[in-house]
């Protein structure tokens, strides 16, 4: 495959200019060591060495300041989490280095791990205030496609363009997924997939937590996956699962923490109107989705189209989750419904308050029905509202009252 050019790049190249530390988490096979080696060959002058590797795993658990001392400077760290000790190292080292540089190291570090070290306190917290965080999720449609990668902004501008009609919507879910099976044939992602949940699962999974029934872990997740673009209901998967209701939702967690799946939050303001406020889960690659569902794409879209509306939802979450990490704005992503069952797919605000609302549609044809949650969203934000769009499948961009748009779903890559 061509070299493609990862969009968060360029906020890696900012970070390591402003921070003495730089952690790139993400999923196993995401592409991280790809793109950090590249960094280094390319932009930013460092040695690499990756706790994949059990030699240096061991001499990094052994003393973990002196492994980081006896480095002349710029380090990249791969794998990082599989010595969780380096982190209250690399504090003691940081600090003394700005001890004798005046307070001035930037890039010093740039570590990668397959687990967000945000949920496990221990290790983020030695590195509050001297460590950013990014996270490199597999290929985004953009990415694989050339597109611009600016959708979120294209959205808060109300910009929009016709589709071209280059790309089959399928298509372009079997490209954007992990780098080594990113648009490869169905028996060979079958035996991938396997073997990567088996890895994480057996391997990650204890490098992490002391896991009593590690296999329940597979079955969890494969109710997790029958469950995307639903209400999570704890009490629920907990029983499905055959777990307790608190060992279900730390085993949950740590799914979430490994980036196997994750949670888009209710959005919610004191408006006067009750609001559902229990979280969707989705699964973060949709062709994982589709292997642990036993679905395949084409098969899906043409005899179970029901199904398949709930895979082009899990897309359209997954993309969004790409494109948010790679931009410069600082948005978040929840869903919106009322106890009425008026709702809206997703919520992307700004930190003044500013949303755009996206609702998805399977059909290559929308209608005024279609935009009933957005209009109840919009009544209640007012002027915070800067515009909604139904996502289909259609080719035009059609305008469908104030602030509302029914635009293709090509925009995502476009």
């Amino acid at each position: 495959m061509p070299h493609i050019h990862r969009q968060i790049k360029n906020r890696l190249l900012e970070a390591l200019a402003l921070s003495p530390v730089v952690f790139l988490n993400g999923p196993r096979q995401a592409g991280k060591s790809t793109l950090v080696q590249k960094i280094a060959k390319d932009n930013f002058p460092a040695e690499y060495v990756t706790f994949d590797s059990i030699t240096q795993m061991a001499a990094a658990a052994n003393a973990p300041e002196n492994y980081l001392k006896d480095r002349k400077g710029a380090l990249i760290i791969d794998e990082v989490q599989l010595v969780p000790d380096i982190f209250r190292a690399l504090k003691i080292v940081v600090d003394e280095l700005r001890q004798e540089q005046g307070g001035k190291v930037k890039g010093q570090f740039l570590l990668t791990g397959s687990a967000n070290i945000m949920a496990l306190p221990k290790l983020s917290d030695p590195l509050v205030g001297r460590m950013r965080i990014l996270t490199l999720h597999p290929f985004s449609g953009a990415e694989v496609l050339n597109g611009t990668g600016h959708f979120i902004d294209k959205l808060f501008n109300a910009d929009f363009q016709k589709d071209d009609g280059k790309h089959k919507l399928t298509d372009v879910i079997r490209l954007a997924t992990f780098p080594e099976i990113s648009g490869v044939h169905s028996q060979e992602r079958t035996g991938w997939f396997d073997s990567y949940i088996t890895t994480i699962l057996q391997r990650d999974v204890r490098a992490l937590a002391e896991i009593e029934k590690l296999s329940a872990l597979p079955n969890l997740l494969r109710i997790l996956a029958s469950r995307a673009g639903g209400l999570i209901n704890d009490a629920d998967i907990a029983r499905s699962a055959g777990l307790n209701h608190i060992t279900a939702r730390n085993y949950k967690t740590l799914l979430k923490m490994l980036f196997l799946t994750f949670d888009v939050a209710p959005w919610y303001r004191n408006i006067g109107k009750r609001l559902v406020k229990s979280p969707k889960g989705y699964v973060s690659d949709t062709l994982l989705l589709c292997h642990l569902l036993q679905y395949e794409l084409d098969d899906l879209k043409k005899n179970r189209p029901e199904l398949f509306g709930h895979v082009l939802e899990n897309f359209v979450a997954a993309e969004l989750l790409k494109l948010i990490s790679a931009s410069n704005s600082k948005l978040d992503m929840f869903h919106f419904r009322t106890s009425d069952n008026q709702e809206v797919d997703f919520v992307l605000e700004k930190p003044n308050g500013q949303l755009a609302a996206i609702e998805i549609k399977k059909r290559d044809h929308v209608d005024a029905a279609d935009f009933k949650g957005l209009k109840t969203l919009q009544q209640l934000t007012a002027d915070d509202f800067v515009c909604g769009v139904v996502l289909y499948r259609g080719k035009d961009v059609v305008p469908f009252g104030k602030k509302l748009w029914a635009v293709p779903l090509s925009a995502l890559w476009q």
